[in-house]
């Protein structure tokens, strides 16, 4: 069973990417958090990444959460079907009410949405707003360039500290559940 986390929010893609090792681990990590009683929060869509960890999670008993926005309903992609997906406003409001209801969060490869759901936590975390997780699937270390990003940052001068942060990495599901169920 789950250590003190019972929620956790997914950011991830709307789309597949290019390698099948994303979906492959997204669908690992949809089912095992279903099968270790956490509940999983994420954009509600059907479609890519997204809907890969909610289909897992459903096929293994789990309790699923959509928030999404009615213009990516009515434009982009559909509701997942056999989850309750609340709709609101827009963007921001998205993202307050999956905060709200996630103990951590669980980035997986992704767009632009997935790193500006990212660098919002990271910087609630950096001011101290926030102290709840971040863990990083690091799939096929797509998130590399991201971390050597944030070390030209701090070279460059510009405020990045890594004690600021409550952020775990992992290169394998195995290994980021082990850190998700044993925080």
């Amino acid at each position: 069973m789950a250590g003190k986390l019972k929620s956790v929010a997914v950011y991830c893609g709307h789309q597949f990417g290019n390698s099948p090792e994303f979906a492959r681990d997204a669908e690992k990590i949809g089912t095992e958090l279903a099968k270790n009683g956490i509940r999983i929060v994420f954009g509600g869509g059907n479609v890519g990444l997204m809907g890969t960890v909610a289909s897992a999670a459903l096929r293994a008993g789990g309790h699923v959460i959509g928030v999404s926005t009615h213009h990516v309903i009515a434009l982009q992609e559909p509701a997942h079907e056999g989850i309750d997906v609340e709709i609101v406003d827009g963007v921001n409001e998205r993202k307050q009410k999956m905060f709200e209801q996630a103990d951590g969060f669980i980035i997986l490869p992704g767009g632009t949405g997935t790193l500006n759901e990212l660098t919002d936590i990271m910087t609630m975390q950096q001011i101290g707003e926030t102290t709840k997780p971040l863990f990083f699937m690091n799939t096929n270390h797509f998130w590399a360039p991201f971390a050597r990003l944030l070390i030209h940052m701090k070279d460059c001068g510009f405020f990045v500290r890594p004690e600021d942060y409550n952020m775990h990495s992992a290169t394998t599901p195995e290994e980021l559940l082990k850190k998700v169920l044993n925080y």
